[in-house]
């Protein structure tokens, strides 16, 4: 006679029982949040200019300091950034600014490129110098004068119209600004938004 004892496994029934038990689920990595107004400090690798680049453009950066949360260093220096050209505007002959503007558009985290959002950052030229103007808008009544001393009314005419394609060239020369951002150039960008680290 058999006896069964209440209670008691044999290894079929443990057996049994291990095979039907859920796996434990694998303890999730919470998210790193970098919040909004985080700064990033960002060295360009390459020269970036008004003559040269225009809205659109893409650059590349690198982190120039990291950067902690908690205590704890999420990006480090030498994380690659990639940004572009938001504005670039050379200045007029005779009046106003040049200036060209970029931002941030992604941090490379776990070799994956992640989108940021960041403020603009500008760079604008001087304003003209009012000896420039004179001498560009000057340069066609100098060139009467001279055309006068060199042969009567007829000479002036001649002269006018040769001082005013001086003018010209001079403004080509001397009038127009642009701005130019040397390679290594480090530039401070705020986030406009949290960026989520997975």
């Amino acid at each position: 006679m058999w006896l069964v004892l209440a209670g008691c496994k044999t290894p079929q029934s443990e057996a049994k029982a291990g095979a039907e038990a859920p796996a434990a689920p694998p303890a999730s990595v919470p998210a790193i949040v970098i919040p909004q107004g985080t700064i990033l400090e960002a060295r360009v690798n390459e020269t970036l200019s008004t003559e040269n680049n225009r809205a659109g453009d893409a650059f590349s950066a690198s982190l120039e300091a990291p950067v902690d949360i908690g205590g704890r260093e999420v990006l480090p220096r030498g994380s690659r950034l990639r940004g572009r050209v938001t504005t670039s505007r050379s200045s007029g002959r005779m009046e106003g600014r040049a200036v060209i503007g970029i931002t941030l558009e992604s941090v490379e985290y776990n070799g994956q490129s992640v989108p940021i959002q960041t403020s603009l950052d500008t760079k604008t030229s001087e304003a003209h110098k009012k000896r420039n103007i004179e001498f560009i808008g000057g340069g066609s009544g100098l060139g009467a004068v001279i055309g006068a001393i060199a042969g009567g009314g007829k000479g002036a005419a001649i002269g006018a119209a040769a001082g005013a394609g001086a003018g010209v060239a001079g403004a080509a020369a001397t009038g127009r600004q642009n701005v130019v951002i040397p390679a290594e150039t480090v530039f401070t960008f705020r986030m406009k938004a949290p960026l989520e680290l997975h």
